[in-house]
C-alpha cells in the first residue's frame, strides 16, 4: 500500500510563485496531488508575490490557499501603498495566514530597525484579521522572541522552516506555536540535530513544508537534474520524520494534516475536484 493511500499530506509551506516553476507550475501542482499531498499553501514574501499566490489559491479553490506578508528582506523597500495592500490581501478567505514574516538578521537585507517594523506591523494586522502568523527567524532569535511576547500572552502560528536547538524549540512551543519541519531534517551537514529534537514536538504541532524550490532533500536518490525542490517531495520528507518520532507514517501523516488544517482552517478538499 502506497503511503498515501490513506495518509493524505499538506505542504504548508512552498514559494509557487517564484519563477523557477513558471514554466510546469501546472505539471508540479499534479506531480504534489498524484504524490498523496493533497493541499498547499503558497508562501507570499512581498505583495507582488502574495498577490500571485492569491491568484494561484483562487485558480485552484480547496487545494491551493496563500499566506500574504512581507519577508524582512524587503522590509526596507516598503512603500506608501504597501501596508494598505497587505491588509487588504490577509482579508481574502484563501488567505490563511499573515507572512512569511518576521526578522533575519543572519543576511540583513534590511537593517535591523526596519525590520522590527514590518514585524510589529504584520503582527497586529494577524491580530486585526484574526489569522495565525506564518513566521520566519534566523540569528535573531533572542529579539523575535522578545516581540512575539510582547505583543501577545500565545500565538496562532507556525515557526517555518524550524532548523533551531532545543531551547528555541522549547521558547516557540512555550508560545503556542508549531513547528514546520522542511527537509532540512534530511541534510546530513547540518539537519541531524533535528533528529532527537522531533520527538519533543507534539503531534498538533508539527506540521510538514518543502520550502520549495529551496531545501531539496539530501538524501534523494536519484536527484532530480534541476535541484529544485517540489511539493511531491514531501512523503520522503515525512517518512523521515516518522522515522525519527518512531511512529508509522499513516500515524504522522494523519496528525499532521489534522494539525494543518487546525491552525490553518483548511476543510478536506473536494474528492471530486482535480
Amino acid at each position: 500500500m502506497d503511503d498515501h493511500s490513506t495518509a493524505p499530506l499538506i505542504d504548508i509551506g512552498i514559494n509557487l510563485a517564484h519563477d523557477s516553476y513558471d514554466a510546469d507550475r501546472a505539471a508540479v501542482i499534479a506531480r504534489a496531488h498524484a504524490a498523496g499531498v493533497q493541499q498547499l499553501i503558497v508562501t507570499g514574501s512581498d505583495i507582488a508575490s502574495s498577490q500571485r499566490a492569491l491568484e494561484l489559491a483562487r485558480a485552484h479553490p480547496g487545494r491551493l490557499y496563500a499566506t500574504a506578508g512581507i519577508h524582512p528582506h524587503h522590509a526596507a523597500a516598503l512603500e506608501a501603498g504597501t501596508w494598505e495592500a497587505l491588509a487588504r490581501l490577509a482579508q481574502a478567505p484563501e488567505v490563511v495566514a499573515v507572512g512569511e514574516c518576521g526578522l533575519d538578521y543572519f543576511r540583513n537585507y534590511s537593517p535591523p530597525a526596519p525590520q522590527r517594523t514590518a514585524f510589529t506591523r504584520q503582527l497586529e494586522l494577524a491580530r486585526q484579521v484574526g489569522k495565525p502568523v506564518f513566521l520566519h527567524q534566523r540569528d535573531a532569535h533572542a529579539d523575535f522572541i522578545a516581540m512575539l511576547r510582547e505583543h501577545a500572552p500565545a500565538w496562532r502560528g507556525v515557526a517555518h522552516c524550524f532548523t533551531g536547538d532545543a531551547a528555541a524549540l522549547e521558547a516557540y512551543l512555550g508560545l503556542g506555536l508549531a513547528i514546520g519541519i522542511t527537509g532540512w531534517v534530511n541534510d546530513e551537514r547540518r539537519g541531524t540535530h533535528l533528529l532527537g529534537l522531533l520527538p519533543r514536538i507534539p503531534a498538533g504541532s508539527l506540521l510538514l513544508e518543502t520550502d520549495g524550490p529551496y531545501l531539496l532533500p539530501r538524501d534523494l536518490s536519484p536527484k532530480p537534474s534541476s535541484r529544485r525542490n517540489e511539493p511531491m517531495y514531501l512523503p520522503h520528507i515525512a517518512r523521515t520524520v516518522a522515522r525519527a518520532r518512531a511512529v508509522p507514517m499513516p500515524e504522522l501523516a494523519r496528525s499532521s494534516t489534522a494539525a494543518a488544517r487546525a491552525l490553518f482552517g483548511l476543510a478536506a478538499p473536494d474528492a471530486t475536484r482535480n
